[in-house]
């Protein structure tokens, strides 16, 4: 009989990275088409014409590594990774209070992107595919997994050199990791200069990229996009608007990605985040509370997201979390505080540092938000691609006790079970009755596509593979996007017919 616990913990890993195998009922499977007869020819042309493509996966879906143990971090849950719920796993696991509080956990370092997660049940070990999908189905690196049994995968050939996965420290600022992508891309667009000079003997080629971001990983790329490296004003203003990364990026395909934020994380701040245990370790307030880009997923007040009888709670106002006792606020999270501060001893100051992080993030999250907010018209050359869920259930509106701090959600509307579609868009009818009768959102974005999965079951959808299959290798470009292929003369009699037609 199968594990009961193993059941749980797949469905309760859709957070960001491992999502749960939708059930098949039908009985007969659908038709699918076959990529490869479709992309094969277009996904071995290597040519000038075609941008270099760059994976971002979303909150979790980086593997953690401790340089100075080896140990996994994030991204194993066996007999060699670090447990939260062990002391020095905590203080692995969770970022620093303070700049001059040297931890463990600063020194950790992102170690690849997740295709898989290891963990272990009953002495068992078992492989939870994360991002597995669309590293094959993009080649990134090369990246080949015959188990996945994807029918028709495409080939790249052995001389495939334009596809690149960008990790990073997911628990870290969002705007960090903005600087990071943008040192990133110019990294490999000299890379793929250097190869284009060697192939082709064309030196200083202009280098765009086309990037597939999922989830958090689509506001790093999107700040990087319109921000470039620039970091958030001190005074709380607007980064200028200099679109730097625009012109590294021709395309940003967003995909599940929460541009108006998430109550699941909200959620995880307050009570923190049990993934199924004993399978894999929960995670404390006290942890997920030291992490930046946590905060950076909150939803905006305008979206009455979070009720406390007839008042709108402003999740960017650290005195709300202060007034209501969540997350590094709470009453009794003193052991916790313990655990990640040895060096300090006295509960008072601890529970003052606390705060202090807390309300430091959450006014940051407040001036990350209003930069992403801001209406934008993306110069020519460059396009932002949305890819959604739109058919499940998923949380729009929770109910605040006043005296507890206790949260219980009372709404949902359509989402992907962790990210609505009005976040997806960025829509400010979002919370809003009544509606506009036409989307309001200041993203830009050219087009969408929307799908009836998970959060991380969009990847593994065939109309998705499909599709952004052909958005990379074979759609035409708006001008100024790409210098477009050349389109062969048709034959006298038209266009050649395809074999058997």
């Amino acid at each position: 009989m199968p594990d009961p616990r193993l059941a749980s913990t797949r469905r309760a890993l859709v957070l960001g990275t491992l999502g749960a195998t939708t059930a098949l009922a039908a009985c007969a499977p659908a038709p699918q088409a076959d990529l490869a007869l479709i992309y094969n020819p277009s996904a071995r042309h290597h040519g000038i014409d075609r941008n270099p493509i760059i994976v971002i996966p979303g909150l979790l879906g980086s593997r953690l590594r401790d340089p100075a143990s080896g140990r996994i971090v994030w991204g194993a849950f066996d007999g060699n990774a670090a447990d939260p719920a062990t002391p020095d796993g905590a203080r692995l696991v969770a970022l620093p209070f303070t700049e001059m509080m040297a931890t463990p956990g600063s020194a950790v370092r992102p170690d690849g992107v997740l295709d898989r997660v290891r963990i272990r049940v009953a002495g068992i070990p078992i492989a939870l595919r994360a991002y597995a999908e669309i590293l094959g189905t993009l080649g990134v690196g090369g990246y080949r997994d015959q188990a996945l049994g994807l029918g028709g995968e495409v080939s790249y050939g052995d001389d495939h050199f334009t596809c690149f996965q960008f990790d990073y420290d997911w628990r870290q600022d969002n705007v960090a990791n903005a600087r990071r992508l943008m040192d990133f891309m110019r990294e490999k667009r000299a890379y793929v200069q250097g190869e284009y000079a060697r192939r082709f003997g064309v030196r200083d080629a202009p280098v765009k990229f086309d990037i597939a971001a999922h989830s958090m990983g689509g506001l790093v790329a999107r700040y990087a996009m319109l921000y470039g490296g620039a970091d958030l004003p001190a005074d709380g203003a607007l980064p200028p608007l200099t679109y730097e990364g625009a012109g590294l990026i021709a395309r940003l395909i967003q995909i599940g990605t929460p541009n108006g934020g998430s109550l699941d994380a909200f959620k995880a701040l307050v009570d923190g985040r049990d993934f199924g245990a004993p399978v894999v370790p929960a995670y404390s307030p006290a942890i997920l509370g030291t992490f930046p880009s946590m905060y950076q997923l909150l939803p905006r007040a305008r979206a009455r997201a979070v009720m406390a009888g007839e008042e709108v709670l402003d999740l960017h106002d650290p005195a709300t979390w202060r007034r209501m006792g969540w997350g590094l606020a709470k009453a009794d999270i003193d052991r916790d505080l313990a655990t990640l501060m040895p060096g300090v001893g006295d509960p008072a100051e601890r529970r003052r540092l606390a705060l202090l992080l807390q309300g430091r993030l959450v006014a940051r999250a407040r001036a990350f938000a209003a930069a992403m907010d801001r209406p934008v018209a993306l110069p020519a050359g460059t396009e932002l691609m949305i890819v959604a869920g739109d058919a499940m259930p998923t949380a729009s509106r929770m109910r605040a006790d006043p005296g507890s701090g206790g949260v219980v959600q009372v709404a949902t509307a359509p989402g992907d079970a962790l990210v609505l579609r009005d976040s997806a868009l960025l829509d400010l009818r979002q919370g809003q009755d009544p509606r506009d009768p036409v989307v309001r959102s200041p993203l830009g974005f050219s087009r969408t596509l929307f799908l009836p999965r998970e959060h991380l079951e969009i990847t593994r959808d065939p109309t998705f593979r499909n599709n952004i299959l052909f958005w990379l290798l074979e759609e035409p470009r708006i001008a100024g996007a790409a210098a477009p292929r050349a389109i062969p003369p048709p034959r006298a009699g038209g266009f050649p017919r395809a074999s058997g037609a």
